[in-house]
């Protein structure tokens, strides 16, 4: 399965990209923000993992637009992110997200949280 990496930190998505190697998963695609993330979305994505703090267009902006291409309508979506309070939880369920884990993270809760989503999804 491929993984869309989308954050504007080289170094977030070098950590996330790391963990889902020591998981199992190497086949990734990496995107410094949504605008370059939707750019590079195609019927290979089995999976998005966003953050929400990007510039040009949020994480949240970034799912809604995803779920409106063709491509995105039911690809899994992990946030992967800082924010924390439930009022955030809820807008990103709402835009579109299937899972969501604050930062920092270990790549144990990483498995755990892409388990329920492919699962959910049906690909796992």
């Amino acid at each position: 399965m491929r993984f869309l990496v989308v954050d504007d930190s080289a170094t977030m998505r070098r950590i996330v990209v790391n963990s889902l190697n020591r998981i199992g998963f190497h086949d990734t695609v990496e995107a410094g923000d949504g605008e370059e993330a939707l750019q590079r979305l195609g019927p290979d994505i089995g999976c998005v993992i966003t953050d929400w703090n990007m510039p040009k267009m949020t994480g949240l902006e970034f799912v809604r637009s995803l779920r409106a291409h063709p491509h995105g309508t039911s690809v899994p979506v992990l946030m992967v992110t800082t924010r924390s309070v439930r009022e955030d939880i809820l807008a990103a369920i709402e835009a579109g997200v299937n899972n969501y884990i604050v930062k920092p993270f270990t790549p144990a809760v990483l498995k755990d949280k892409l388990e329920t989503v492919l699962r959910a999804a049906g690909v796992a």
